[in-house]
């Protein structure tokens, strides 16, 4: 399994989300090709109702423990059904690298 399945089985799991997008941007940056380093999540959960967002991305750090040690990085976009409705179900777009992109 790679990483980006990894990851969202784990996240279905731990949250039965009404709503999970895992989106490897490891192509964004300047690394080898066959790296998988660079992740943006988007969730949704009505466990994260009345959660401030510290405490709703330290539970995703604590449900993703195993694969966090072996990535560089991971955008959290997590929400409640109000709040992603709210957002007409769309999450920030991430911003361009500036660590040396490979795709400058």
């Amino acid at each position: 399994m790679n990483m980006q399945d990894t990851i969202t089985s784990l996240l279905e799991c731990s949250f039965a989300p009404s709503h999970v997008e895992v989106e490897n941007e490891t192509h964004r940056h300047n690394v080898p090709a066959d790296s998988e380093s660079h992740f943006k999540v988007t969730l949704v959960s009505e466990q994260f109702t009345g959660l401030p967002l510290i405490k709703q991305h330290r539970l995703v750090n604590e449900a993703l423990a195993e694969p966090l040690s072996k990535i560089h990085a991971l955008a959290l976009h997590t929400y409640n059904p109000d709040q992603w409705q709210q957002r007409q179900q769309t999450s920030p777009e991430s911003p361009p690298c500036k660590g040396g992109s490979s795709a400058s």
